[in-house]
């Protein structure tokens, strides 16, 4: 049996399980929970409508949330020659081409974000047992494998963030804190639903969006309009 705290016993009592919120009225009620005594994330969830099994219909991609995630994000920058010079002048939290790559084997992991040249792709493919797992390990796709390392940089500090599907077809992605204003977390999490929406795979026909809710880190989900 799950124990509950009673501060989220009584966050749950505001919670009507049988219905489902617009957005505004989600964020709002979240607001208005019994609080916490640090800033914590609110998060979406979605379940999708998708076989992860064919790899046609796997769901990746990213997003650039309006008014950032609330958070400091730690930046490790693998690269060489002048494009390291340019990585610690858009002040990248770590940069370094073989050196750095030893220094991450070797258990060191004080990052939240990888940038890459592609130069650099084939010596990084020795750290993608430890950057993979923790979906740290850079990609064209989501443009953090890439020559232009400032505008990667940039994007970052603008809040430029990750989202992926799960093996049971979740994704799960932070929209803000909730110290954030309900305009904010709203500009934000409408962002992600409407980037989300755009990367549903040609092959998935029909519903793409089984659920949705939304919570904080330490409250009950609220079901929300698909």
């Amino acid at each position: 049996m799950k124990l509950y705290s009673k501060r989220y016993k009584e966050s749950l009592k505001q919670v009507d399980k049988e219905k489902t919120y617009m957005l505004k009225e989600a964020i709002t009620a979240l607001k208005k929970m019994s609080p916490v005594k640090f800033d914590s994330s609110v998060d979406l969830h979605f379940h999708l409508m998708v076989d992860t099994k064919k790899s046609d219909q796997m769901v990746r991609g990213t997003v650039i949330l309006p008014h950032g995630t609330g958070k400091k994000v730690r930046v490790a920058v693998f690269c060489k020659g002048e494009h390291e010079k340019i990585a610690r002048g858009a002040n990248a939290d770590y940069v370094g081409g073989t050196e750095l790559i030893d220094k991450v084997a070797a258990g060191f992991l004080n990052f939240d974000c990888v940038i890459a040249t592609p130069e650099m792709m084939k010596d990084l493919s020795k750290l993608g047992k430890v950057l993979g797992p923790r979906g740290l390990m850079p990609s064209p796709k989501t443009g953090t494998v890439t020559n232009d390392i400032l505008k990667a940089i940039e994007d970052v500090r603008r809040g430029k963030v990750e989202f992926r599907g799960d093996k049971q077809g979740g994704v799960h992605l932070a929209v803000g804190k909730l110290s954030f204003s309900e305009d904010k977390l709203y500009d934000n999490a409408f962002k992600v639903i409407e980037a989300l929406n755009d990367a549903k795979p040609a092959s998935v026909k029909g519903k793409f969006v089984r659920s949705l809710s939304i919570a904080t880190s330490m409250s009950p989900g609220l079901n929300l309009v698909i």
